[in-house]
């Protein structure tokens, strides 16, 4: 049996609890979107946790033949190269991919297959003209989260010796490669 108004409580209960839920949401937006006009928050402002340290230690295997690699790998790098995640249903992946072609020649970029299918991943390769000079695949993600990747593509230069010199989250640009990898590059051959 329950007790005298106890039926009453649990609806205010049912009632109030939506309505707050909503609430917190509203002043949480309200707050994302008066950050924004005020230019102090920015969501394409993401930083790698491991910027400016080792990468952290991986062993991927091969996604082509010959192509996979290791954070030893990369630490026994003599020149910087460019580490980038992607996956072949990633569509912002696929526009970028003429931009990782243009680097070639001048700057190596090591390709990391994140939670994609070998085949589908082979055929994403295939289609975009293999802008990889090594190619491995993370078909659980375990090594982008301990990058701090939080989606694809993302990219990190990273300096002979194996740490991270310089990271970026979301598609490469022309004026980013232009402006920030390229000439952090050059840097870090001197």
């Amino acid at each position: 049996m329950m007790p005298p108004g106890s039926l009453l409580s649990r609806r205010r209960v049912l009632t109030i609890a939506p309505l707050a839920g909503a609430a917190a949401v509203g002043v949480g937006f309200w707050a994302m979107l008066a950050g924004m006009g005020r230019g102090s928050f920015d969501p394409h402002d993401i930083h790698a946790p491991a910027l400016n340290r080792q990468v952290p230690p991986f062993a991927l295997p091969d996604q082509a033949p010959g192509h996979g690699f290791s954070s030893a790998d990369l630490g026994a790098a003599t020149a910087p190269l460019l580490v980038n995640f992607f996956a072949s249903w990633c569509i912002p992946c696929v526009i970028e991919a003429p931009l990782l072609i243009s680097l070639k020649g001048r700057l190596p970029v090591w390709g990391i297959a994140y939670k994609d299918r070998p085949d589908d991943a082979a055929g994403f390769v295939t289609r975009t003209g293999s802008p990889y000079a090594r190619l491995a695949a993370d078909r659980p993600g375990l090594t982008a989260i301990d990058w701090g990747v939080s989606g694809v593509p993302e990219s990190f230069l990273i300096r002979p010796g194996g740490t991270i010199a310089w990271h970026t989250a979301g598609p490469l640009t022309q004026e980013i490669i232009d402006r920030q990898v390229l000439p952090l590059a050059a840097e870090l051959r001197r």
